[in-house]
């Protein structure tokens, strides 16, 4: 089953992008861009 998740900065803590995923895979890290940082920075899914 597919969840709604949320990136978050790992820089500033700004919560950017929404997306979906599943339960059972593991949590999502992706290279986002973040419009507070004006430069790409690490999105890590919200607990």
């Amino acid at each position: 089953m597919r969840e709604k998740i949320i990136l978050r900065c790992t820089i500033c803590k700004n919560e950017n992008y929404i997306g979906k995923n599943d339960k059972k895979k593991e949590k999502i890290e992706a290279s986002k861009y973040c419009a507070n940082c004006n430069k790409h920075e690490i999105h890590k899914q919200k607990k």
